[in-house]
């Protein structure tokens, strides 16, 4: 992925984007790390979409686990114990 340092953004405006977000998805660099990231709206579009199918995709297949008795009951509680989540 392309980057830009964000005093460059600071300096240039959005013309400074415009010309790097053509070469792909782009790291805004602020001291010396990545800390955003700017994508064309249509990326951004894609990604959520991806983001819904995967959701559902594990809804189904969750679907299918409870259907088949794959799946064990118990309370939140239970969970956490075995999880090993308690403080």
């Amino acid at each position: 992925m392309n980057s830009i340092p964000a005093q460059e953004i600071k300096r240039r405006g959005i013309a400074a984007v415009d010309e790097r977000i053509a070469m792909g998805d782009l790291y805004i660099i602020r001291n010396n790390q990545p800390q955003y990231v700017v994508l064309p709206q249509k990326r951004y579009e894609e990604l959520l979409a991806a983001q819904e199918e995967a959701l559902v995709v594990r809804l189904r297949a969750s679907l299918k686990d409870l259907k088949a008795g794959r799946v064990k009951r118990g309370t939140a509680e239970d969970l956490i114990r075995e999880l090993n989540l308690e403080d």
